[in-house]
């Protein structure tokens, strides 16, 4: 394994230009997201051509790289457009396609051969021969299947070339079928999941029909709440940074295109700060500090797992009664500038006088303050700030930097990282 490897990229999801800001403000090396065609997610809203070359633009200013997921599995009737739309994406200055279709990957390395290929977790690389493959073809990097192991991904490593790159989803949402190649979503719904418009029924809870009985629902008991026979818990790998280092992980991908900006950037910050703090410390007993940890769960999310990186998850991981996600703080508003006196501020969510809120800065552990002299943009006293998006200020005793999340407990967290 070379040095290159020591380092590990921080990949961030961007469904947006907002979290495309913020996750290149909190730390992350680059960042995936999607044109309005050919990427695996239909919610968020993604990238036109336009959106997309400010979009390189700035994260390239601030020396983060941007990839383009160009993973669906297109059909016939849509060659043509792909063909036309690879070399006009690549004009805008990407620095590398993902995708899953070997046509897929011929036409970029036909239109598009300046641009770097990675191949995505669909594609469901599960073996150094398969790997070996994919380079062969001209892929740069590969993105093995959700079901390995780290053992697994060691053994890649070791019989694939060094400049092959290896990246990993290291927290988010997980699927509950093989690589994400599921058919539940488009038997039940209609909704393609292999073309990015998963309805996502592995959520859903489910009761047991008689066909003698029709009608009448029977629970299938888990809790009262019901039954989430598919439903998986979210990945998280904050504590194992050390694990997937010495796997020969060289990119550490954070799952989430369809989450909110608050999610990228603390997310982001977090795993920014762990990574970091490793590099300085690279000890196989490595573990973040305990605010780093916490952040997680600051987000929403479901119940936390490792995946199959530490073998089979069965026990901890596939099965889950839970289907709603935990959800402990909301952004209250992002900090624009501090005169001082005052720190200047945009809403977010709605929140009063006298509120305990908490200061989230990149790279920083939060601080509580009390919002004291809340004032609008004229000076005029308010007892809090009810609209969406709207200007306002009030008295903080130490800087805050621009950029900083503002946010208020909506519940009580009650948990640690295991």
């Amino acid at each position: 394994m070379t040095n290159s490897f020591k380092v590990p990229e921080l990949l961030a999801p961007a469904g947006d230009m907002d979290a495309l800001r913020n996750a290149i403000h909190f730390g992350a090396d680059a960042v995936y997201l999607a044109g309005t065609q050919f990427g695996m997610r239909t919610a968020p809203a993604n990238f036109t051509l336009e959106q997309l070359k400010e979009a390189v633009t700035l994260a390239h200013n601030n020396g983060v790289k941007v990839y383009l997921t160009c993973n669906t599995l297109p059909r016939n009737d849509e060659l043509p457009q792909m063909e036309e739309y690879l070399p006009k994406a690549a004009e805008c200055g990407i620095d590398a396609f993902i995708a899953t279709d070997f046509g897929t990957l011929s036409l970029i390395k036909k239109h598009a051969p300046q641009v770097d290929v990675h191949i995505s977790t669909q594609a469901g690389i599960t073996n150094y021969a398969a790997a070996n493959a994919f380079y062969s073809l001209g892929a740069k990097r590969i993105i093995p299947a959700r079901e390995l192991s780290l053992r697994d991904i060691r053994t890649i490593r070791e019989n694939t070339p060094e400049d092959l790159e290896i990246e990993c989803f290291i927290h988010g949402a997980m699927c509950v079928s093989f690589s994400g190649r599921c058919l539940l979503s488009n038997y039940l719904t209609g909704r393609d999941s292999n073309r990015g418009d998963c309805a996502q029924p592995c959520r859903w809870t489910y009761r047991l029909l008689e066909e003698k009985r029709p009608g009448e629902y029977f629970p299938v008991g888990e809790d009262e709440d019901g039954t989430y026979i598919f439903n998986a818990r979210d990945m998280c790998m904050i504590r194992h940074i050390p694990e997937l280092i010495e796997a020969g992980v060289s990119s550490f991908k954070i799952e989430g295109r369809a989450k909110s900006s608050y999610y990228v950037s603390v997310v982001v910050n977090a795993y920014r700060q762990a990574i970091d703090g490793y590099l300085k410390n690279p000890s196989p007993d490595y573990v973040p500090e305990q605010w780093i940890l916490d952040e997680v769960y600051k987000v929403s999310h479901r119940e936390y797992c490792t995946g199959f990186f530490f073998g089979h998850p069965k026990e901890n991981a596939e099965i889950f009664y839970e289907g709603i996600y935990r959800r402990y703080y909301e952004t209250s508003a992002v900090a624009e500038y501090y005169d001082g006196e005052f720190l200047h501020c945009q809403q977010r969510n709605k929140f009063f006088c006298g509120d305990v809120l908490e200061i989230l800065e990149k790279g920083k552990p939060p601080v509580e303050v009390t919002v004291v002299d809340l004032q609008n943009e004229d000076g005029e006293s308010l007892e809090s700030v009810p609209h969406p998006m709207m200007k306002f200020k009030f008295r903080v005793p130490f800087p805050v930097s621009e950029g900083a999340l503002i946010r208020r407990s909506v519940s009580k967290q009650g948990e640690t990282v295991k």
